[in-house]
């Protein structure tokens, strides 16, 4: 089937074209480096590190970039709350960003822009939009006239008068509550660069449409952001940019779900919220990273399709936990039985269906070929990353079944044992898709008799200590294990302890 996107600018399902035949431009809006990054943060990333790993596999070229604003009134505020320049608090929690990202496999993004190493390119865009009449400058501010906007409105859905709702002043010295600023003029003390209407810094909506149309043209395919982007910031993007060029901005608009916090009430019924830094409920990317491995959050994140909320909750962590645990056993047991590692190359189930010898070996091998057509049937229907990894749930289960039925783990012939190397090396390749088994975990040296049953009691009880976020009893069982020189240590396959 062809690959279909939704696009909120249009409010249905689409063909993908590129702009370009064969070549893929991708912009996502990234954080605003004040505070360290959470879990909302981190699902963006993910979902489109997925989408551009997917559209690679289906042979496009593809550009990914995340964009960084490091300069903000939120940023200068918390600089100033910290006592610290604003570019080393940007820089400080940029490279803690950049370091959850890699623990978290989104490794595929081209380019990480920086609004304060394109102030030259917001300002020529700037100067695009007066000579256009479109901007005027009042005092050292700069602001987008609304009105000289196209179908202002078109992606939100919203008039003016909606846009407005609640508005009960002018922002600074705006002529109209709708216009918004491109450039502000810098107050004492604070970040400032030259401009032609005086020192000053960047508004936020015209940093990503410099950065955007520098790197991937005006016009380029797909935008990505967060749904509570939609309005005001995506809208007036569109508004500045179509104006500046009078060309379309991004053809294709992708909106991710927010993340609610699942948490459970005194009635045992479970309870969403939205999770804000209002509401005190935000869950650091790093804090989660001491708990659970990048592979267990990106897996949890990606098992959601990305237009839906993402519910979080330590208990649903903990379940995709466990279901990753369970393909890690499924390819120590065929390992175990072919004496072949799934993440190791060799030979591809494609090539063995003439070397079945029964209809039940060319019937499995039928089947471990229809599960990469239904994991490629989900993709393309809007990059369904929870199909798709429903369909390696599937896969996995079809293998346990075979080995099952067949009694191959006690004797299986060499053809037997071909098909089954190859369909778990087809499992990860599949998995390898979005991102997942892209190493082979370190499997747990539990260990034999009473002493390998008492660590593996110990190793469960520090886990569920760290789950109930009881970090000191995690500890204390670590620091006295260390004492009597037994030594743990956390991996994607699980917690391995061994005599130091």
């Amino acid at each position: 089937m062809p690959l279909t996107v939704y696009n909120t600018l249009t409010k249905k399902k689409e063909p993908f074209e590129p702009v370009t035949a064969g070549q893929v431009g991708i912009y996502l809006c990234g954080p605003t480096v004040y505070k360290p990054s959470h879990i909302g943060h981190a699902v963006g990333p993910i979902v489109f590190d997925a989408i551009k790993r997917y559209l690679v596999h289906k042979g496009f070229r593809v550009k990914l970039v995340i964009n960084i604003t490091d300069v903000d009134d939120k940023l200068i505020k918390e600089a100033a709350e910290q006592n610290v320049p604003m570019a080393e608090l940007a820089e400080r929690v940029t490279q803690s960003y950049f370091a959850s990202l890699d623990a978290l496999g989104v490794r595929s993004v081209d380019e990480f822009p920086r609004a304060t190493g394109n102030i030259g390119r917001i300002i020529e865009l700037i100067e695009r939009l007066m000579a256009k009449g479109a901007a005027y400058a009042a005092d050292g501010d700069v602001y987008f006239d609304h009105t000289q906007a196209k179908d202002y409105g078109k992606l939100s859905g919203r008039n003016i008068d909606e846009s407005l709702a609640g508005t009960r002043e002018l922002a600074g010295r705006a002529r109209h509550a709708a216009d918004f600023a491109l450039w502000k003029a810098s107050k004492e003390g604070e970040p400032a660069w030259n401009s032609p209407w005086g020192e000053g810094r960047p508004g936020w909506h015209i940093e990503c449409s410099a950065m955007s149309m520098a790197i991937l043209g005006e016009t380029f395919d797909i935008h990505g952001g967060g749904m509570d982007l939609i309005f005001p910031h995506h809208e007036n993007e569109i508004a500045q940019s179509e104006t500046a060029t009078g060309r379309t901005f991004a053809k294709y608009w992708l909106h991710n779900g927010l993340t609610r916090i699942r948490t459970k009430a005194a009635s045992g019924q479970w309870e969403d919220e939205k999770m804000s830094k209002s509401l005190g409920n935000i869950r650091p990317i790093a804090e989660l990273l001491e708990t659970y491995t990048g592979e267990t959050i990106r897996t949890f994140v990606l098992s959601t399709h990305y237009r839906r909320p993402l519910d979080f909750s330590d208990e649903q962590l903990a379940n995709t936990e466990k279901a990753l645990a369970g393909f890690y056993r499924l390819f120590e047991r065929v390992q175990r039985i072919t004496g072949e590692n799934a993440y190791t190359p060799g030979q591809l189930i494609q090539r063995l269906h003439v070397e079945a010898s029964n209809d039940a070996q060319k019937a499995f091998v039928a089947e471990v070929l229809n599960a990469r057509l239904a994991l490629y049937k989900s993709m393309d229907d809007d990059f369904n990353t929870a199909g798709a990894i429903a369909s390696l749930h599937d896969l996995a289960g079809l293998i346990h079944r075979y080995i099952d039925t067949h009694r191959l783990e006690g004797d299986a012939s060499q053809t037997d044992r071909d098909i089954l190397a190859a369909a778990g090396r087809g499992l990860v390749a599949n998995g390898q898709i979005l991102g997942l088994f892209e190493a082979p975990p370190r499997q747990p040296s539990r260990g034999g008799g009473l002493e390998g049953r008492l660590m593996d009691l110990l190793i469960d009880l520090r886990a569920e200590a760290r789950r109930r976020k009881d970090f000191a009893t995690a500890d204390q069982i670590r620091n006295r294990l260390a004492e009597i020189n037994v030594m743990l240590e956390d991996t994607s396959g699980g917690t391995i302890w061994r005599r130091g």
